[in-house]
């Protein structure tokens, strides 16, 4: 079993030359939500708020891993033939910058415990005794991460205050993919079907995949709304979608198309 970290490097950075306005620059930034309330991976709850980068990542680093067996043959001069038993979920790490030099206060300590805060139950998930760690999304401009958790945090700070107040930190913080076959409705317990991923490919727009999935381009509102898009021209390729199940779409939902 092997995995190969396939990166990513932002572009658009500051400084940057060529024609016309220079870009607008877009902060990153990890949206939380509350878990299902069901368990489960069928969709991310309500939105708990979001942590801001401070300053843009360099690059992303995205780590996705197959599984394959090979049973021993005995008196064989090579070995047996592989057998696919699986992937694993995709890994996102990334770095994520605070600095506080500038106001020498205690907002380096604040951003750090709220992504450490990513690693521990949500209250609303303790008071159901189902305890559960909200679900992340990273979000850069038409970006869009897909449903994960924080499985990792490790902040190192580098500089203080003369007082000992942390003034300055580099924290790496990898996202785990929250993956699993979707089921379909159960007919015994009336609950709702899951939701459905949609990788965007060159050509796309929400309306071609409101078409695919409902059959009704005219549903592009509710993917766009499930997944916090504010322009739906700036759909990049490689974007992972959440797609609501038909029984999630809010009355009224069947408009023109």
């Amino acid at each position: 079993m092997g995995a190969s970290p396939v990166t990513f490097t932002a572009a658009g950075s500051p400084g940057g030359r060529g024609g016309g306005a220079p870009p607008q620059l877009t902060h990153a930034y990890l949206q939380l939500h509350e878990p299902p309330r069901n368990g489960g991976t069928a969709a991310p709850g309500a939105k708990l708020g979001q942590i801001p980068f401070q300053f843009n990542p360099k690059e992303l680093a995205l780590t996705k891993t197959a599984k394959w067996k090979r049973d021993a043959q005995r008196n064989a001069k090579k070995s047996g033939v592989p057998e696919f038993t699986g992937s694993d979920p995709a890994k996102l790490t990334l770095e994520m910058f605070f600095d506080a030099t500038a106001t020498m206060d205690s907002s380096v300590v604040k951003r750090v415990e709220a992504l450490f805060g990513c690693c521990v139950p949500t209250d609303a998930s303790r008071q159901q005794k189902k305890g559960s760690p909200p679900w992340v999304v990273f979000h850069w401009g038409g970006m869009v991460g897909f449903p994960a958790f924080v499985a990792s945090v490790n902040a190192k700070y580098t500089l203080f205050t003369p007082g000992g107040t942390p003034v300055r930190a580099l924290c790496t913080v990898t996202l785990e993919e929250i993956s699993g076959e979707q089921p379909g409705q159960n007919p015994t317990s009336g609950s709702r079907e899951a939701r459905d991923v949609h990788v965007v490919v060159a050509g796309d727009t929400l309306h071609s995949v409101a078409q695919h999935a409902y059959g009704r381009s005219g549903l592009w509102r509710e993917i766009a709304e499930a997944n916090d898009i504010d322009d739906p021209m700036r759909l990049r390729p490689g974007t992972v979608l959440l797609v609501p199940a038909l029984d999630e779409l809010r009355e009224g939902g069947a408009r023109g198309q």
